[in-house]
């Protein structure tokens, strides 16, 4: 490449956005990098593009909604309606593309021509030249004109004029919120892609009762995507299904109650057994003295049997499910604010990391010595506790990395505890 720098043929600057692209891909969009003549934009747009993982996750959750009981594409048999889905906000096109498989056909909207163009030629790349069409235009202004149809996908842009990273609802272009009437006349399903750094009970309040499920998608532990899926305003009482993915584990309930958000109450998919999400646990709490001494002395028996560890995906970290994650899986919280959950037998489905304890301590000087004898090197978690990971690591004088696990906490009785631990089976 260097040799040909000063060459007036090649265009530079392109044909690095080349080279980084492929680079990006083969991590992020495996299937992308293999396929000869795919073109990739500037970084800011690979960048912000969804990841393979993501983006076949999305198909199958609109092959769920448009083949389900309900689904938009009218009676069974040969009268069946064609599905049609339109991408409003298609950007590099990867959703797009994954989407677009699960219907008969789609259409990309992009308000970009630059994208457009890209789009159009790595759609007849990947094969899908006669699946997709491609239209340069507005997306409100698309939507205004467009027929109704089986599925609509909108992914707001989370960056302001200048630039700048937004987050709220209302400051992404497009405004969904401003849109969603018109969009729900004209789908019967509306897949809306958020910021995962939105509080989704918030974001389902903001929508104003359309939201039937939220679905909160990790991948290797970190939220990537949170969407929605909206239809027409459910009824009263009708429960919302919260989904919470992280690689191939999955995580479901449904919430109801609790005022505008529909969010008060978790219930188990299980048993349909409710359990009330703002509180500590599940039980109710007696606060005659007595009662109290004979509870912290069960605490103190409970606590010197634990055995193992879970720390909840991330996904599940977002939800925010905790009471039910101890019913679900027969795990204890350490603390109402830990979200460390513990146990005396090991359980194998618990949706998030598993570790054997090996052992419990307090910040005294003799505890650490005693509890840190012969360590060199630890990762550590803090969850509920008064020091940052940096300056514990700097207290405690460990390296990064290594097999040993340290998770400094708060325990029930507000004593700051650190549990040394190692991944378990």
């Amino acid at each position: 490449m260097a040799l040909h720098s000063h060459d007036p043929r090649i265009d530079m600057p392109w044909a690095l956005d080349q080279i980084a692209g492929w680079r990006m891909a083969k991590t992020k969009l495996p299937q992308w990098a293999t396929c000869e003549g795919i073109v990739y934009p500037p970084h800011l747009a690979l960048e912000q593009c969804s990841s393979q993982i993501t983006a076949e996750y999305k198909a199958r959750l609109l092959q769920r909604l448009i083949n389900g009981p309900s689904g938009a594409g009218g009676s069974a048999g040969n009268d069946k309606a064609p599905d049609v889905l339109v991408d409003l906000t298609g950007g590099f096109g990867v959703d797009c593309s994954y989407m677009a498989r699960v219907f008969d056909s789609a259409v990309y909207v992009e308000r970009q021509e630059g994208l457009c163009e890209i789009a159009e030629h790595n759609f007849a790349a990947l094969g899908l030249a006669d699946r997709i069409r491609v239209v340069h235009d507005d997306a409100e202004r698309y939507l205004a004109q467009m027929k109704p149809v089986s599925a609509v996908f909108i992914d707001p842009a989370r960056r302001d004029a200048h630039g700048a990273r937004t987050y709220a609802i209302a400051d992404c272009t497009p405004d969904v919120l401003t849109m969603q009437g018109e969009l729900l006349r004209k789908a019967a399903f509306v897949v809306v892609k958020l910021s995962p750094m939105l509080d989704w009970r918030k974001a389902v309040e903001d929508f104003g009762g359309t939201v039937r499920e939220v679905h909160i998608v990790a991948a290797g532990n970190e939220c990537k995507e949170l969407l929605l899926v909206l239809s027409q305003v459910r009824q009263s009482g009708e429960r919302l299904q919260i989904v919470c993915v992280n690689d191939d584990q999955r995580f479901a309930y449904v919430a109801q109650g609790g005022g505008a958000g529909g969010c008060g109450y978790a219930v188990d998919n299980v048993d349909g057994n409710a359990v009330d999400n703002n509180a500590v646990d599940g039980n109710t709490v007696d606060n005659n003295a007595e009662s109290l001494a004979v509870e912290n002395e069960r605490q103190k028996e409970a606590d010197s049997a634990w055995q193992f560890l879970y720390e909840p995906n991330a996904a599940l970290m977002k939800a925010g499910c905790f009471a039910l994650i101890e019913r679900r899986f027969g795990v204890r919280q350490i603390a109402p604010n830990s979200h460390l959950f513990v146990t005396e037998e090991p359980v194998a489905d618990f949706p998030g990391r598993r570790f054997r304890i090996v052992s419990t301590m307090t910040m005294s000087k003799r505890a650490l010595k005693v509890g840190l004898a012969g360590l060199k090197q630890a990762n550590i978690t803090v969850r509920n506790f008064p020091l940052a990971v940096s300056q514990l690591r700097k207290r405690l004088k460990l390296r990064d990395g290594g097999d040993a696990y340290l998770f400094a906490t708060t325990d029930s009785s507000g004593a700051h505890i650190i549990i040394r631990a190692e991944k378990a089976g």
